[in-house]
């Protein structure tokens, strides 16, 4: 066994969905820790922009590309190119994700695809195409997934987001033991309420965005909702303590707890959930 990660500092990090949110976030927090940095996200305005806010604090970037990670092609080359420029890498965070809600009578195809893509087969891709080498360099590393609190407890309306986080949570499950001899820990991030820029753009199938009730719901969705860099800092704390679950409010680790030592209260409060989150429907 390789000694396990206990920082980043000085270690060739990837992180994904760099340009805003808790990807922005950790990337911007991972450099101030001493990473030096690979990033990628599909908005490439965004993705310039957490270049340049990480170079004005002297942070390191070796190397920075706007791709969707839904598309295996681009994660191969890009992957080709970091390899041929900087070699394997120590730690790789997959951060990037969509999100889209609605009962199942409303969701359309392309929410479900789009779902899974970009939020089970990109962090795949990212994995197919990174994890190997970092394998075959024999120094250990580390590997992030961010999931969400919908791949622990069954939320109204997350049908299409839980499938694809559910998906990573076991990927996560099933890696956390294929790595271990390889000196690899893995870490999967389960965020609660975050208060970033998917709050005002998430998908929502079947209803009205500006009904006045969907606006206070956002806006106290976002009263008790962390800010992104607390999340950042909490990953890679989690990273040094060596954290499978990576929970970001106690809301969320309570709520795990309960489901799984209550059952039945859990499938009531479920049950009137969805009872409540219906009368917002058309």
């Amino acid at each position: 066994m390789r000694d396990r990660l206990k920082s980043v500092s000085g270690k060739k990090t990837l992180v994904t969905g760099a340009a805003s949110g808790i990807g922005r976030a950790t990337a911007i927090a991972a450099a101030r820790a001493g990473a030096e940095l690979v990033l990628t996200d599909i908005d490439a305005d965004g993705l310039a922009e957490t270049v340049e806010t990480i170079g004005r604090d002297g942070g390191k970037v070796l190397l920075s590309q706007a791709l969707d990670i839904s598309d295996y092609e681009a994660v191969t080359a890009f992957a080709r190119e970091v390899h041929d420029r900087h070699g394997s890498l120590d730690v790789v965070m997959n951060v990037a994700g969509v999100s889209a809600w609605g009962t199942v009578e409303n969701l359309e195809h392309r929410h479900w695809r789009r779902m899974v893509d970009v939020n089970l087969m990109g962090p795949i891709h990212v994995i197919e195409n990174f994890v190997p080498p970092m394998i075959k360099a024999g120094r250990g590393g580390a590997l992030v997934n961010v999931s969400s609190a919908a791949a622990l407890l069954a939320f109204p309306w997350h049908g299409a987001y839980s499938a694809s986080k559910f998906g990573l949570r076991g990927l996560s499950e099933v890696l956390r033991f294929d790595l271990e001899r390889h000196g690899i820990t893995v870490h999967l991030v389960v965020p609660g309420a975050v208060n970033t820029h998917l709050v005002q753009t998430v998908e929502i199938a079947g209803v009205d965005r500006e009904d006045p009730r969907i606006q206070r719901y956002v806006k106290r969705f976002q009263t008790h909702a962390a800010p992104p860099e607390k999340v950042a800092q909490q990953i890679l704390r989690g990273i040094e303590k060596n954290r499978f679950l990576v929970h970001t409010s106690f809301e969320v680790r309570f709520g795990y707890w309960w489901a799984r030592k209550f059952a039945w209260p859990y499938e009531f409060v479920m049950r009137r959930a969805n009872d409540l989150f219906d009368t917002f429907l058309r």
